[in-house]
């Protein structure tokens, strides 16, 4: 029943530690596009603070210079580009029913 005890060994996983999205030299400005840009989805959605890998106060100030950015017409409120490009296989068609009384 003498197990013999071995210490817990914790395993040496090699990670690579991502950089910061934005360096502590760039100014977040509604003016800086070349940063702003990377924070849009393709659909021109702002990113969550999850996926941006931002501290709290770093997503806050990226949310108004984007907001800035589209009231002054520098980045577009949406980009709908794909979504009116539809083939006849996708429109549908619609049935209706009639009440029988």
């Amino acid at each position: 029943m003498d197990k013999s005890k071995r210490p817990f060994i914790k395993s040496k996983r090699s990670f690579r530690r991502r950089l910061p999205p934005i360096q502590p030299g760039d100014r977040i400005d509604y003016r800086n596009m070349s940063l702003i840009s990377r924070f849009i989805s393709e659909q021109g959605k702002i990113l969550s603070r999850r996926v941006n890998r931002l501290t709290l106060k770093q997503q806050r100030l990226i949310t108004i210079a984007i907001k800035q950015a589209r009231i002054l017409s520098l980045l577009p409120f949406l980009n709908n580009e794909k979504q009116f490009e539809r083939t006849e296989s996708t429109t549908r068609t619609y049935s209706f029913r009639t009440k029988n009384k």
